[in-house]
């Protein structure tokens, strides 16, 4: 009986360092992200991207895990908005003019914050995979539209003499020839206006990170926003109520429990 004791107490003695050692293991590769089945059901993210309305944009996004395949996620994005139609012109009657666009009525910047869900498609089986998820988001839409002002020419006594004067830009009074410029450009941010709208978007993104806590990701979509009222973009052109937009971006972000 005592040597069953003995053996007991050294068999002890000598496990308790190897499953310290396995437990110590296991915790080093939770926070290394190498545990392949564990569920993080936290995650933020950060993106930078391109769209097809002229620009690029920023994102921020936070989600929970509603159960293994599926997340809620919230998002909130910065973009700059542009008409398909904007050319930069120059007024070759005058040396050192600058450029302008003529017929642009407002600069537009968007901030979209929304809800949506992100699902999993093709889920991630080895480190060396893809994982291929789709998702889908419905929001609000603010655009905030800062009034173009130009440099006006206006002739003097003298010929020979023109004098510049900053003004919003009027397309019933402003002709090509009288522009010298895009004035500069928090000329008229005091006079600001926000269209509110909403938008929807649907997205398939690829995971490619090799550790399970860090995301890397491309993404691609198409969002639609849709306005109550039409934006006043360019003169000379039918006034929009829908737009549709494409995009490509590149997600950064981290999981935790």
């Amino acid at each position: 009986m005592r040597k069953n004791i003995y053996f007991f107490i050294l068999f002890s003695l000598f496990s308790f360092p190897i499953i310290g050692q396995e437990l110590k293991d296991d915790l080093t590769r939770l926070e290394n992200g190498e545990d392949l089945k564990v569920l993080y059901r936290n995650e933020s993210s950060f993106s930078l991207f391109v769209h097809s309305a002229g620009g690029i944009g920023l994102a921020y996004r936070r989600g929970y895990h509603v159960h293994g395949t599926r997340k809620r996620m919230y998002e909130i994005e910065v973009q700059n908005f542009k008409h398909p139609k904007e050319i930069k012109s120059v007024n070759s009657y005058y040396d050192n003019s600058k450029g302008f666009i003529y017929g642009k009525l407002n600069s537009f910047l968007l901030i979209r914050p929304g809800l949506g869900y992100q699902n999993i498609l093709f889920e991630k089986t080895e480190k060396k995979n893809v994982e291929i998820r789709y998702s889908y988001f419905v929001g609000a839409t603010l655009a905030f539209a800062k009034p173009v002002y130009l440099e006006i020419i206006t002739p003097t006594a003298d010929p020979s003499v023109n004098s510049v004067s900053t003004e919003r830009y009027d397309p019933d009074k402003h002709m090509p020839s009288e522009i010298y410029g895009k004035a500069p450009f928090f000329k008229g941010i005091d006079k600001t206006r926000i269209y509110p709208a909403g938008y929807a978007k649907i997205a398939l993104s690829f995971e490619y990170g090799k550790r399970y806590n860090v995301i890397k990701a491309l993404e691609t979509g198409a969002v639609v926003d849709i306005y109550p009222v039409a934006l006043p973009m360019m003169a000379f052109n039918k006034k929009q109520q829908v737009f549709v937009s494409l995009y490509l971006k590149m997600v950064w972000g981290k999981k935790w429990f």
